[in-house]
């Protein structure tokens, strides 16, 4: 008997029948994975719209880079980055998303034809953001977080990572709740890589249904990340192969995601996610 695992869907968002893949253009320099390849706002919409036809069914755009050691972009440069290539996107009938923590970035890409707030620190970093997206009545990715890119990995410290992940999830999500967005709009994300090392990355992968338990959307953004660096490393002490050599590893973290009921995977190589989640949606269906 074919069956369908239940993996929500944030209000305001299409429904699909298997785990969804979200696309990512990063128009920043500096990002770890593709820094500089999409900084030009039209080789930015290009670079969406071929994830698009290239199986995404939606795309994040970020204009900040939240790597390890990142420093922060000012206000006015990351609205400049971001908003002409949401408005591109969206014009071209795309479901765009909005990777930043500003409010006002938020909202102007909102405006602009956005549909989903992705703020990788659940709105802590910046007060205005969950009244600004409340108001905006989108859905908002509640990420776990514990502090900015300069800071986090010292951040690291866990006695047992899945139990205070998800304990810190549902704190987050009650303060997001209490601050006005509705719980049928928040997705939940575990954060990989964000104060973060490979153990605990690992483990939050293998412990997905704990997360699923919290009863919203989730969001599984493991893309090229150093933990999938650290896996493929062929011999003690040896470097990592480099981000753009992740991809299979990434799709293959994909098919797990998708296999434990993953609302959507973010990933920068889309084609193999979309083959790994319909694979996984086949074998889904065959139980």
């Amino acid at each position: 008997m074919s069956t369908t695992i239940d993996r929500g869907a944030p209000l305001g968002l299409p429904e699909w029948d298997r785990c969804a893949v979200m696309g990512v253009v990063n128009v920043t320099p500096d990002s770890f994975s593709d820094g500089g390849r999409w900084f030009d706002t039209t080789a930015a919409v290009k670079h969406g719209l071929d994830l698009v036809a290239q199986g995404a069914d939606l795309v994040d755009v970020g204009g900040e880079s939240t790597r390890p050691g990142a420093t922060r972009v000012d206000e006015e440069e990351e609205l400049r980055r971001v908003v002409p290539v949401v408005r591109g996107l969206a014009a071209e009938g795309v479901t765009v998303s909005v990777d930043t923590m500003r409010a006002s970035v938020a909202a102007a890409a909102v405006t602009a034809g956005a549909a989903l707030v992705n703020d990788v620190s659940g709105g802590l970093a910046d007060p205005g953001m969950v009244p600004a997206v409340a108001a905006a009545e989108v859905p908002f990715v509640v990420m776990h977080w514990r502090g900015f890119s300069e800071s986090m990995n010292s951040l690291a410290v866990y006695d047992d990572v899945v139990t205070e992940v998800v304990t810190e999830l549902r704190t987050r999500m009650e303060a997001v709740v209490d601050g006005g967005i509705a719980p049928e709009r928040i997705v939940i994300d575990p954060g990989l890589g964000f104060a973060k090392l490979a153990p605990h990355d690992l483990a939050l992968v293998a412990h997905l249904p704990e997360l699923r338990a919290l009863g919203r959307p989730l969001l599984v953004a493991a893309s090229r990340k150093r933990f999938l660096g650290h896996v493929l490393t062929r011999e003690p002490g040896a470097a990592p192969p480099p981000a753009r050599e992740r991809d299979a590893a990434t799709a293959a973290v994909s098919a797990l995601a998708a296999h434990e009921g993953a609302w959507a995977v973010r990933v920068h190589e889309v084609r193999a996610t979309a083959d790994a989640v319909r694979v996984a949606r086949a074998v889904e269906g065959a139980r």
